[in-house]
């Protein structure tokens, strides 16, 4: 039968690390430090097995489970010297969660349990210590009342019945902290706890040990689905089907009177890495005080508690006299502390964050875990235990999550600075931003120009908005997903954004918007976090990003272990010089319809729109022409020496006219002509889904001239930099190919256009043609397009879209139900779909493969800044994957993380 229940304590443990996933990373790491010769409270840990077992059993404890425990327990009672339940001598427990993974704070515990009005005398007789016992069984009472017996109010803005209680005791009393309560009045509270719970309840507080054990392991299980858990897992991508262990430790009490403590370390500081212990301390207090901030506590180390006076205005008397360290106040049991710390930190090679009891100044660990730190400590951390020689250079390359290394690129809000935030929605874009509120792209370049810091605020955003999202230092939306519009381009300016925020009432003709009953108008003041998706009233001071030389150095050994190379999507020569600082080898998308936006171009582009023959539209794309070609001149310079993948132009025709029709009339005037042609023109280009319409390399097919103009534009700009002596790489992609005949007809015709440039400008410039494979149909041809094609380019927004038949601008209305019920484990268009869209590329990779072996493949969708879709790339065997600038680090980094993890 499989084992359920592994004892530990007393010097040595039936577990060890190695066994996180079975016994939880409380249960393993208490085994380990047992093996370990380190002074643990003994106890024994329930597997997490059981708890799966016991949700598949309609939360019903398996048959045999109770022997097991109480085997377990009887190996606890000798190595403590006292018995669970016995009223002389008894033996007092904890219970505690303990998942695979660290998730503090988020599941139940329960102290001091095994005490009853017989079991309390007992207590007091081997203690000799009345308010000690009588302190420890209300606190017991307290805590099995909120959490087993289920009186812990929902809303945290709701009184506990209990703290209520107490506060009434203290003012009977005329006293103010909890440590003033008399032997009298700690009786009282258990009277008055006990009556509580039978009000409410309408059943007794049980008195009998065993009942309070089995209550608080059910309640500890049932807490694996509480609502901040679930939350926490969802948060972190963690799997639900782990489920919990329980821990059932030995008792040590920190609040036997000021001899004892309890406190809370760190082996380096966790905000800024520094190789400093770094801890709190409560004297005569017990665990929950020092987290709860029942009480202030003071510091571990006699420089901790000097810094902390400094900066709360104390002066060195004062500290000496009230705000001793642990250090200076239990010299022994702080010596204990500091070899012991250095021992874990040595044997788990990593920060450790650890919890102590003290008591009568006999030090007790009872918890050590990898301790969680900013995206700073953590690169600090890894460089500096490689040149302490605890760990090698892949170990702390490994150390450093990808994702958070968003915190160091992007502009952060001062932790210390007071935040309101009035509303959540989607973390589209990282990074921090204050300003104004414009509810137009106009308003808001205006508003820059001007020396303003701005914040666009749109219901959705379309191309049309991009000088006033140039121009904003963030950008919210009430519409759209992680890869809207707004997202998309906002990640590639490296823009704070937050989109989908579905509580806002935004009225443009007001220029306000409304949150609940609070109203903002243009030019009030809101503040972003992009990397939360809080919304914020007011200004919340920002502080701007600092990269370090160990920054640079984990970046330095990523890129020897990484295989994949690291491009960028960039439209402008400034996005690619960001990208090219941050490390980009390259552009793996350019689109070029973003710079028909810029200046006076869009009045060309849409004189071609409205153009009703050949010759008209010709007539203006000679306008656009020397637009394109300095547009690429710059981009191909700023790239100088790597490939640029320039996409020929994708949206429908309809995103570039005005549709209200005061802003047609307008057209209508600069174009010279009547409102009611242009209106006329705009109707005809709507379609009813203008996503699987009239774009891509259907528009370069219908107009020609548009594929030969854009062609011309590159060839043009890259001879003239040859001429220059750069090395301009350009390689053209044609967009949205369903057939192999639509990509052979765009490349005769891009071919043909470069052989036209050469002759003319007596020079050659080596480039390429491939294609995006960003249709399902075009995946399952991969072969056919391989024999015609020198490249392939995913584009994974469109791929998903097309495979999964959801549309990614409206997707956000379902798709987080869709993540609640476990119908999909993530947003398939932010984490790459593998079982479904990542079928489909396999497909492609062989396929193209198999015709053409050294067909260069890569990633050019948003999904080419993922850590588990840059992992998948890695495993189906691209070249290359292609990012926004800011996401280039963080690519580099997951890079080397797929390739370590998989060798």
């Amino acid at each position: 039968m499989t084992k359920r229940v592994y004892n530990f304590g007393g010097g040595s443990s039936e577990g060890s690390a190695q066994m996180k996933n079975l016994l939880g990373g409380k249960g393993a790491n208490l085994a380990e430090m047992s093996n370990l010769g380190v002074p643990v409270p003994a106890g024994f840990t329930i597997t997490t097995e059981v708890c799966t077992e016991y949700y598949k059993n309609k939360s019903k404890f398996p048959e045999g489970l109770e022997k097991d425990v109480n085997d377990a327990m009887k190996k606890v009672e000798a190595i403590m010297g006292a018995k669970f339940g016995d009223s002389q001598n008894p033996l007092l427990v904890s219970v505690r969660s303990g998942a695979r993974v660290s998730m503090p704070g988020m599941m139940d515990t329960v102290l001091n349990l095994g005490l009853n009005d017989e079991t309390v005398n007992g207590i007091i007789k081997k203690t000799n210590n009345e308010r000690f016992g009588w302190d420890s069984y209300r606190r017991f009472v307290q805590m099995y009342g909120d959490v087993v017996m289920g009186l812990k109010p929902e809303n945290k803005d709701d009184i506990d019945p209990f703290e209520e209680i107490m506060d009434k005791i203290k003012e009977e009393k005329h006293v103010k902290e909890d440590l003033e309560l008399t032997v009298e009045d700690l009786k009282e509270l258990v009277k008055r706890f006990k009556m509580e719970i039978k009000k409410r309840l309408g059943k007794d507080f049980p008195a009998d040990p065993g009942e309070q054990l089995w209550g608080a392991v059910g309640a500890v299980f049932g807490s694996w689905h509480n609502e901040r858990a679930d939350f926490y897992r969802k948060m972190h991508g963690f799997d639900d089907s782990w489920g919990t262990a329980v821990n059932i430790q030995a008792m040590v009490f920190g609040n036997m009177g000021t001899t004892c403590a309890t406190g809370v370390a760190f082996t380096r500081d966790p905000s800024t890495g520094e190789n400093a212990f770094y801890g709190e301390y409560l004297i005569n207090a017990q665990g929950e005080d020092v987290v709860a901030g029942i009480r202030t506590p003071q510091q571990v180390t006699v420089e901790g508690s000097k810094k902390w006076a400094v900066s709360n205005g104390i002066s060195e008397d004062d500290r000496k006299s009230k705000f001793y360290s642990l250090e200076e106040n239990m010299p022994g049991a702080y010596k204990d502390l500091q070899d012991i710390y250095l021992k874990l930190e040595k044997h788990y090679k990593e920060m450790q964050d650890i919890e102590f009891t003290i008591q009568d100044k006999k030090l007790w660990m009872l918890q050590t875990r990898t301790g969680k730190r900013t995206a700073a400590a953590a690169v600090r951390i890894a460089v500096d235990m490689v040149g302490e020689g605890l760990i090698d250079k892949k170990t702390a390359v490994l150390r450093v999550d990808p994702d958070s290394l968003e915190q160091l690129l992007h502009p952060t809000f001062d932790p210390g600075a007071k935040k309101e935030v009035i509303g959540k929605g989607l973390p589209a874009s990282p990074g921090a931003a204050t300003g104004k509120v414009v509810f137009n792209a106009d308003d808001a370049e205006a508003w820059a120009k001007k020396g303003e810091k701005v914040i666009l605020v749109r219901i959705e955003t379309s191309p049309e908005d991009l000088k006033g999202m140039s121009a904003a230092r963030g950008i919210l939306t009430q519409r759209g997903g992680m890869t809207s519009h707004a997202a998309v381009v906002a990640r590639g300016m490296g823009k704070c954004c937050v989109s989908g925020c579905g509580a806002l009432e935004i009225d443009y003709s007001k220029k306000q918007m409304k949150v609940g009953s609070l109203i903002i108008k243009q030019g009030d003041f809101i503040s972003l976090d992009g990397s939360t998706g809080q919304v914020m009233k007011g200004e919340v001071k920002t502080v701007d990003a600092k990269l370090s030389g160990n920054f640079l150095k984990i970046i330095e050994w990523a890129d020897e272990a990484r295989k994949l190379t690291i491009r960028t999507n960039a439209d402008t020569p400034n996005d690619a010089k960001i990208a090219r600082e941050f490390g980009a080898q390259g552009i793996g998308l350019c689109r070029t319809e973003h710079m028909f936006f810029e200046g006076d171009r869009i009045k060309a582009v849409r004189e071609m729109i409205l153009s009703n023959d050949k010759e008209g539209r010709q007539k203006a794309l000679t306008k656009i022409l020397p637009m394109q070609r300095d547009d690429f001149y710059g981009i191909l310079k700023a790239m100088e020496g790597f490939g640029v993948t320039i996409r020929l132009l994708d949206p429908p025709l309809h995103e570039f006219v005005p549709h209200e029709f005061e802003n047609q009339k307008q057209m209508a005037k600069e174009m010279g002509i009547s409102p009611e042609e242009v209106k006329t023109k705009v109707d005809s280009l709507h379609e009813f889904n203008p996503m699987l319409g009239h774009r891509g390399c259907r528009l370069g097919i219908t107009y020609p001239e548009i594929t030969e103009m854009q062609s011309r534009a590159i060839f043009e700009a890259a001879c003239r930099l040859k001429k220059e002596g750069v090395n301009a790489k350009p390689e053209v992609m044609v967009p949205l190919v369903g057939t192999i005949k639509e990509f052979t007809m765009q490349k005769e015709l891009i071919i043909s256009t470069a052989e036209t440039v050469f002759k003319e400008q007596g020079i050659k410039v080596d480039y390429l043609v491939g294609t995006m494979i960003e249709i399902p149909r075009a995946a399952l041809i991969a072969d056919e397009i391989a024999a015609e094609a020198e490249f392939f380019s995913f584009g994974t927004n469109d791929l998903t879209q097309m495979t999964f038949g959801y549309s990614r601008d409206d997707s956000g209305s379902f798709l987080p139900e869709y993540i609640d019920k476990k119908i999909l484990p993530a947003d398939p268009f932010r984490v790459l779909d593998r079982q479904g869209v990542g079928q489909l590329i396999k497909i492609a990779v062989e396929k193209g493969r198999g015709k053409k072996p050294n067909l260069k493949i890569g990633i050019c969708g948003e999904h080419g800044g993922d850590p588990s879709s840059i992992e998948f790339c890695h495993l189906s065997g691209f070249d290359y994957v292609s990012c926004s600038p800011f996401r280039v680090p963080v690519a580099r980094l997951a890079a080397a993380h797929a390739a370590l993890k998989n060798t």
